[in-house]
């Protein structure tokens, strides 16, 4: 195309000064509540259109330019990076999410500070969102309320992450969001009745079931209840009701159970969920009939429903009708390849059948399910024992002959490819022939027809009920008796007469011709189903992108709770009444019927989990689907859980000459932009009528826009202040503040750094050898306390990422018996104790829950206890360990490693884990392996109960004590428990502390106490950014989750390792940031506190975490702020470093007090002064837990007082009505304390806090 034709094209395209003006005002803000592809909308979307070819024309006019001035297309491109921005814009808002990923990601590749574009951040979320990439997703949003928490669509943002969290099983953090959606009095596309049903079904899935009960009941009483909304609370509170013990007495459980899922199906009529659980219901209570209608109902409403047809083959299986159960489960696995419940039910219905080869098949199909779909969990408790016996069973069996005896049910390879439909239909007629004569099991029901080609029967999925009768079946489709014979004549063909093998080639003919027809149908039914996929009964809400027609349910639950039905009532065969089996042939891991086309005209992985009701995110995925009869671009699709990577080759054929990314770059690469990135030559840019207008930045709010308007280009612009300038002069510098100006945002890192992220790991020219990835740990033994008092003592520790001090105790002369149990017992016998509950394993190694593979998560159970009765159970657990040792030495055997492998196996043990390795004893506990029970958090920071211990830690070195002048966190001036006092760890061997940094990154002491050994394990905190990623890749949060690193790894990703072992007395010095895990070897107790040096180091990396916390929505218990106030107030600083890092928290926080104070006496809100209590908290936001210093926003109308911080005080009301601002410290003081804070000489002494620190109790020492 030549330069004229392209110029001419462009200027074929007219836009009107009003069309340029809507266009300028477009962007991702508008996703959601402007429905272009409404016909209300249809003028504008093509407005949308025609700006979209615009913008592409005049991108391919200036890259032909460019071409001809030069063959390299990467030297100086001229464009305006705003273009691919608005692209993105303009191609979210039509929905066409391919276009709208490529174009944000060239945008991001073009632009170093792409960060600072909310409405990007905003609009790359939502395209992540929609392509289920939830860990970018994720990402993206929260580094968007980082740069702006009082963003225009914040709530917005909150609700999907909420959403987010609740399927990947956050709970916390989901409640977190979904509150702070529900208190934004800003437009949301979910109704508040919606959010709260959301949040009612937190507590349910979180087990607190009386709080969820009382939500659902509180929203029941609401007037204006949506009726969908009013059914899902129904039939939650049914399902609860069924399962929950605690709820009454079964029968009563039950009734009421039966009435509030009859009540959901009044209100929804066309749920086939709420049938399908009142069939549950039915089932338990043995109303067979009652239970088959249900189910048959539920079929009608959802067809595609595997749930639904696995308990219509519990019902069959009880009802001793093996060839419907079979049939009924095929259905099952053959619309969900992964439903566990249905593999593990088949497997016993064979096994039941004496076919074990075939039931083994089945189970091995049950775990793979499984393990995919719940994330680790195992279905049934004895599934691999199970799996495991059969093939032992069947390792040396012979193979079977045709003269065997004929088998009761076809094998899994026959009854996979059974006419399911033609069978079920003979069924069905069959059973209203019984039930005629009065012999059938299951009645007819009001809706079957007499005439075999009208008879009403279950529906598989994509079957489509015609307006009339179904045509009448081929004739060559075999009968149950057809099929019964043809398998007897099969397995008997060597001793046929003539006219049986006649018969035969006859029956094998039709089933090949009936075979052929089934996948035609198959086939229509997907073609079918994919047509019809935009008529899903779930419509967007008019104004919000979210469907209303069902919301989210249960994800992930355990087996007796799930969606998918119990198999209580089917039990497993007992290994006692097996005989001699046939040899297994190889699990069907994909069994030939069935196809992925389905999947691969998905995004991506939209079937999240079978939950207890149809899943919102599931809905979502469903109105997202590209429309596979236009010519949209084809993403592959991804696997069967959402993954932490977007998805690539997003654009097929990229319009015109437009160079978007095929393969886009991740928003958040770990450690800087990834590929090309550049700032922009602007050498005139695109020139094209009306392109700067649709450029025009409407990033603003209104009330920005209309502060800025009304004030003048001299005040419109706040100054700037610096450390350098006195108090005064900050507090001048906020004078001229409009409005809410200056307050959008506060972070004491400088506004100029992108949002805090992970650091990438230190570079290496080559790859580290074994003896580099494995260093001797850093250890130092101390023979005087002239040792231990050394200054070199303390620069050894504050040198090392981690440092083993040994001889510390009898150095220093410490008696640390005052910390054994016996003395513990005696002092405070009654004394809580938090327990957790682990399964021992070995150090090196950590095997998921289903004990198939290793895995990083580390899985614990909370309780509480005493240390009275924790004592009994470390006293049984040595005296157990004993008598097996000694029973091993008097029976000959000796135990494989010796002391340490006998003692420190741990945790989550697997079926695949030889006993050769773990020195254990079959026989004992879950899976064969040890349950044991780590008590841990024993806080000893009473004095009253505690003094003798608290003054024995007196005597060690100031920089190792729980409270000193040279310690930061002593100057918090109030309690926080673990951290400036003392905890105390009770272990018996393979108690685990699983991996993590200490709070804020503070440094940390453990002194082991004994008589036994800890192993320890550390990675220097350069490669936190390192591990955080595998914490990623291994679907856990580093923050939140529970994780054992496998070593492997670790060394795999070339990560440093130190290894070594704690002995009695050991001081284990963990410096800034070290990541660390920690494993019992024998019995023993530790105590450790957190320290903070004052070092610039030490607070750079607090401040670094506070910062990293906020963007994670995660709460820093060390209130930083306050902490810098009291630090100012209370020291003399000589380091110029750390002088100038506390100026910076001082003189950024001085100066947002500021402009709050300007601001809410802007609005006619109140300020009062509250002063500070003595060992008054820190406060926290009751909402987004973020520190609040100074300024509180409390509801005068509230009972009970709750802290805010101003950007959730305007989330309830954006003008303040109903809040008062206390103040705590009046400004004369904050001025006062921020001018004396000033740098002094080298030699200058640190100076002692005026008054020791007291604890919560009252007493004057804060420790332990």
């Amino acid at each position: 195309m030549t330069q004229l034709q392209q110029e001419k094209d462009t200027v074929d395209i007219n836009l009107t000064p009003q069309e340029l003006q809507i266009l300028s005002e477009l962007d991702s803000r508008q996703y959601g509540f402007l429905q272009l592809n409404s016909p209300e909308h249809a003028t504008k979307k093509m407005l949308v259109v025609k700006a979209i070819q615009y913008l592409e024309r005049m991108l391919s006019q200036a890259h032909q330019q460019l071409k001809n001035e030069s063959e390299n297309l990467d030297k100086g491109i001229n464009i305006d990076p705003k273009t691919y921005c608005k692209l993105g814009h303009f191609n979210i808002l039509i929905e066409d999410y391919p276009k709208a990923m490529s174009a944000y990601q060239k945008f991001r590749s073009l632009r170093t500070d792409h960060w600072r574009d909310t409405n990007y951040l905003y609009g790359l979320g939502l395209v992540y969102f929609h392509f289920n990439s939830f860990n970018w997703a994720i990402k993206a949003f929260q580094q968007l309320l980082y740069i702006d928490p009082v963003y225009c669509r914040a709530n917005e943002v909150h609700l999907r992450l909420g959403l987010i969290f609740k399927v990947t099983g956050e709970l916390e953090s989901s409640l977190k969001h979904f509150q702070l959606t529900l208190i934004d009095s800003a437009p949301c596309s979910l109704s508040q009745h919606e959010i709260r049903f959301h949040i009612a079904h937190l507590y349910e899935v979180s087990n607190r079931i009386k709080t969820a009960k009382e939500q659902y009941e509180q929203l029941l009483l609401e007037k204006q209840l949506p009726p969908l909304v009013r059914a899902d609370i129904y039939r939650q509170l049914g399902w609860m009701h069924h399962c929950v013990e605690s709820l009454g007495e079964r029968n009563q459980r039950e009734l009421q159970a039966i009435q509030y899922l009859q009540q959901a199906i009044e209100a929804d009529h066309k749920s086939g969920q709420s049938l399908y659980l009142l069939g549950r219901c039915y089932a338990s209570i043995g109303k067979v009939h009652e239970a088959f209608l249900a189910y048959r109902n539920s079929v009608d409403k959802t067809e595609g429903n595997a749930d639904t047809w696995c308990s219509i083959g519990v019902l069959y299986q009880q009802q001793n009708q093996p060839m419907d159960a079979l049939q009924a489960y095929i259905c099952a696995v053959q619309l969900d390849k992964n439903h566990s419940a249905a593999w593990t039910n088949l497997g016993i219905l064979y096994e039941t059948s004496n076919q074990p080869r075939d039931g083994l098949a089945c189970y091995v199909n049950a775990a793979r399910g499984s393990a995919s779909k719940n994330h680790g969990k195992p279905v049934h408790p004895n599934l691999l024992q199970r799996t495991k016996f059969l093939q032992q069973q069947l390792e040396g069996a012979p193979t079977p002959t045709s003269f065997n005896k004929p088998r009761l049910l076809p094998s899994i390879e026959d009854a996979w490819n059974l006419p399911i439909t033609a069978e079920m239909n003979s069924r069905q007629q069959q059973m209203q022939q019984r039930g005629a004569a009065g012999q059938g099991v299951f009645p007819r029901g009001p809706g079957f027809v007499e005439g075999p080609s009208q008879t009403k029967r279950f529906k598989v999925e994509g079957s489509v009920e015609g307006p009339g009768p179904r045509p009448p079946l081929p004739p060559f489709y075999l009968t149950s008796q057809q099929l019964q014979m043809l398998q007897y004549l099969q397995q008997n063909q060597n001793s046929l007469t003539p006219q049986q093998q006649q018969l035969l080639l006859q029956l094998q003919n039709h089933y090949r011709l009936m075979q052929q027809h089934q996948q035609q149908l198959r086939l229509q039914q997907q073609q079918q189903q994919q047509m019809i996929r935009t008529g899903q009964p779930f419509s967007p809400r008019p104004q919000g992108p979210f469907p209303i027609g069902s919301l989210p349910q249960q994800q992930q639950q355990n087996f007796t709770r799930a969606a998918v039905p119990q198999t209580s009532s089917v039990q497993l065969p007992q290994q006692q009444q097996q005989q001699p089996y046939m040899s297994c042939p190889p699990a069907l891991s994909s069994p030939s019927g069935v196809s992925d086309q389905e999947l691969q005209a998905l995004l991506s992985q939209k079937d999240i989990a079978a939950t207890l009701a149809e899943d919102l995110l599931k809905q979502f995925a469903q109105e997202g689907e590209l429309d596979l009869e236009q010519p949209q671009p084809v993403v592959a699709p991804t696997s069967s859980l959402p993954t932490s990577q977007p998805t690539t080759n997003l654009v097929h054929n990229p319009p015109s000459n437009i160079r978007i990314a095929k393969d886009p770059t991740p928003v958040l690469a770990i450690g800087g932009p990834m590929g090309r990135s550049s700032t922009p030559r602007n050498r005139g840019g695109l020139k094209g009528r009306g392109y700067s207008k649709i450029m025009e930045d409407a990033s603003d709010t209104e009330e920005e826009k209309s502060q800025l308007s009304s004030s003048d280009s001299s005040t419109s612009q706040l100054k700037e202040a610096n450390i350098k300038m006195s108090a005064r002069e900050v507090l001048d510098s906020c004078r001229g503040a409009v409005g809410f100006q200056g307050l959008r945002r506060f972070h004491i890192l400088s506004v100029t750094l992108p949002p805090p992220q992970p650091p990438e790991p230190p570079v290496s020219a080559v790859r580290l050898s074994r003896e580099q990835l494995l260093p001797p740990t850093p250890s130092v033994y101390l023979e005087s306390k002239k040792d231990a008092f050394s200054i070199q003592l303390q620069e050894f520790c504050l040198k090392h990422p981690i440092a083993v001090v040994r001889g510390m105790a009898s150095a220093l002369k410490m008696d640390l018996g005052l910390f054994s149990t016996k003395t513990l017992v005696e002092a405070n016998a009654d004394h809580p104790v938090e327990v957790r509950t682990q399964l021992q394993q070995p150090p090196d190694e950590n095997w998921d829950p289903t004990l198939s593979r290793r895995g990083w998560a580390c899985i614990s159970h909370r309780s509480i206890t005493t240390i009275a009765k924790y004592a009994q159970y470390q006293a049984s657990s040595f005296q157990e360990s004993l008598k097996e040792e000694h029973e091993k030495m008097t029976s000959g055997q000796h135990p494989v490693g010796g002391h340490r492998l006998d003692s420190d196996s741990d945790s989550k043990d697997s079926v695949g884990t030889s006993n050769r390795g773990l020195g254990l004893k079959k026989g004992r506990g879950k899976h064969g392996y040890k349950t044991i029970k780590f008590g841990t958090n024993v806080d000893l920071s009473d004095e009253r109960k505690w003094r003798p211990q608290l003054q024995e830690l007196m005597k060690l070195p100031a920089f190792a004590r729980v409270v000193s002048a040279s310690n930061m966190l002593t100057h918090v001036g109030h309690v926080i428990l673990g951290m400036n006092t003392v905890q105390l760890y009770m272990k018996v061997p393979g108690s685990r502390t699983p991996g993590h940094q200490e709070n804020n990154s503070f440094c940390s002491i453990n002194i082991n106490i004994g008589p036994g050994d800890c192993e320890w394990f550390g990675v220097p905190d350069a490669y936190w950014g390192a591990i955080h990623t595998l914490c990623e890749k291994n679907n856990i949060n580093f923050l939140h989750g529970s994780w054992w690193p496998m070593m492997e790894d670790l060394l795999e990703a070339n990560i440093p390792v130190y290894k070594f072992l704690q002995r009695p007395g050991d001081v284990v010095w963990v410096n800034s940031g070290c990541i660390h895990w920690v494993q019992a070897i024998g019995w023993c107790n530790n105590i450790a506190w957190n320290v903070g040096p004052l070092t610039a180091r030490q607070y750079q990396l607090a401040i670094d975490r506070y910062e990293w916390n906020k963007l994670q929505s995660f709460k820093s218990i060390v209130p930083m702020i306050h902490l810098s106030w009291n630090l100012a107030r209370n020291i003399k600083v000589s380091d110029p470093k750390l002088f100038e890092l506390l100026r910076n928290t001082l003189m950024k926080t001085l100066r947002h007090t500021q402009l709050i104070t300007q601001f809410v006496r802007s609005k006619g809100v109140q300020v009062r002064f509250h002063g500070r209590g003595k060992n008054e908290a820190s406060h926290y936001c009751g909402q987004c837990e973020e520190e609040v210093f100074n300024m509180l926003f409390i509801k005068e109308q509230e009972k009970k007082h709750v802290v805010h911080c101003l950007h959730c005080s305007r989330r309830h009301s954006p003008n303040l009505e109903g809040f008062v601002c206390l103040e705590e410290y009046h400004l004369e003081d904050l001025i006062e304390t921020y001018d004396s804070f000033v740098m002094h000489p080298l030699n200058a002494q640190i100076q002692q806090p005026p008054t020791p620190v007291p604890t919560t109790s009252g007493t004057s020492l804060l420790s332990c």
